[in-house]
């Protein structure tokens, strides 16, 4: 029977559930206020999804997932709702194609709203009158994590769509300001010991399962870059036709650079010889001294090579980031885009946090010993560990507390929509 300290905690539990998972709703109602019914619908590549897409799946996610199966007499809002907002969960039944989200033009935004309102009351309520249980629970606070993740992803596939509109309208309007601190230019090399390492999440707090088991790894001695790569580098890889030189990139690489005419990072383009960059506040000066973002793995492995260096593997960061306070510029509506770096202590680099997810050499595997989640949900990431790479440490569009030393993220090689960028490494003897 369960003692009245352990019914406490579980109150106390479900309380910070409660706020948690609302105050994560709140935030996408946030993000999705400048945008029109329009601006929601379309859809730019077959990557992104629309805005109102992202709304529904997240609400779909917590109605499947734990409305539908742990609270009785749970209605469901519209039965037809599982087959348009399905993502790539087949064990949950069809799906609409991903690469027509943007034709939905039904359920209106309005009508989504409606949706998410009806989802978070049954919800609510069930969380207040501690109807779910320790299961449901842990369902919910993986519904508020992959609602985070959307979120990100909102805004990258918004900044996406409207770099495709040829009035490059701002998401956002903002003054253009660098950091309050002073900027730190100068790069230098930060050394790390080698030896046998514990990686991956050690059981404080979630985590997703590809985070999952902690194991040893043996790390050699390395170096990481004290900051970021910056556009100010990146101009060099340019000015030196690094897009060019086939000895600085993979074949794979190489070959997609050259059928699609990749000259700079994607959002970049010049204008009577001077180079701007779309960010969510619009068409902007490049920012020499900002981190450089929306590149490639490939892009990014070839940058490295050209600066006689290389990216570290996924471990490498990991070991350099386990102590650090996990703090940086994350998702804030006074900025919205990668900031030059502060100065702070030279034997500690910097911006490990925040600004733009790091490009790592390392493949998204299994860890040792891995397993999926049982049912439905062990489909959400176990099936993706094939042909894509690993990023670490997330960006000025993640929400703030989402990321950790151990998060893992993942795109496949090719991919720039996202706010992705360099840190270099290299060998010690």
């Amino acid at each position: 029977m369960p003692t009245s300290e352990s019914l406490a905690g579980s109150a106390r539990q479900t309380k910070a559930t409660l706020a948690q998972w609302q105050a994560c709703r709140a935030r996408s109602l946030q993000l999705a206020l400048p945008l029109s019914d329009a601006d929601a619908t379309a859809q730019s590549m077959d990557d992104a999804s629309p805005t109102k897409w992202h709304l529904a799946h997240t609400t779909w996610f917590f109605e499947e997932f734990v409305l539908s199966r742990f609270v009785e007499g749970y209605r469901r809002f519209d039965a037809a709702y599982a087959f348009l907002f399905n993502s790539y969960y087949d064990a949950v039944g069809p799906r609409h194609a991903r690469s027509k989200r943007g034709l939905l033009t039904r359920p209106s935004l309005d009508e989504v709203y409606r949706y998410r309102a009806h989802v978070d009351e049954a919800l609510a309520a069930a969380l207040a009158g501690e109807m779910l249980c320790e299961q449901a629970l842990e369902l919910v606070t993986l519904g508020q994590h992959h609602e985070e993740q959307h979120q990100e992803l909102l805004l990258t596939d918004i900044l996406h769509l409207f770099s495709e509109n040829p009035l490059r309208p701002a998401y956002v309007r903002q003054p253009r300001v660098s950091g309050a601190l002073p900027i730190d230019t100068s790069l230098s090399w930060v050394n790390f010991p080698g030896g046998i390492k514990s990686v991956g999440h050690k059981g404080r707090g979630f985590a997703f399962d590809s985070e999952t088991p902690a194991h040893d790894v043996l790390i050699r001695p390395f170096q990481l870059a004290s900051r970021l790569v910056t556009n100010r580098d990146w101009l060099a890889f340019i000015d030196a036709k690094g897009y060019d030189e086939p000895g600085f990139w993979l074949s794979d690489g190489f070959a997609r650079a050259q059928a699609l005419r990749w000259r700079a990072p994607l959002y970049w383009e010049q204008r009577d010889g001077v180079w701007w960059q779309m960010s969510l506040a619009g068409m902007l000066p490049l920012e020499l001294d900002a981190p450089v973002s929306h590149v490639s793995f490939f892009e990014a492995d070839a940058f490295a090579r050209f600066s006689q260096a290389r990216l570290p593997t996924e471990f490498e960061w990991e070991c350099a980031a386990a102590d650090l306070p996990v703090v940086g510029n994350v998702l804030d509506f006074q900025r919205l885009r990668p900031m030059p770096a502060a100065k702070q202590a030279a034997s500690t680099p910097s911006q490990m946090f925040g600004d733009v997810w790091e490009w790592t050499a390392s493949p998204f595997m299994a860890y040792p010993r891995f397993r999926a989640s049982e049912g439905a949900v062990g489909e959400y990431n176990g099936k993706f560990m094939n042909g894509q790479f690993v990023l670490r440490g997330g960006s000025c569009a993640t929400p703030p507390g989402h990321v950790s030393a151990t998060y893992r993220n993942f795109f496949y090689p090719h991919q720039r929509w996202q706010f992705a960028g360099v840190r270099l490494a290299k060998d010690l003897p």
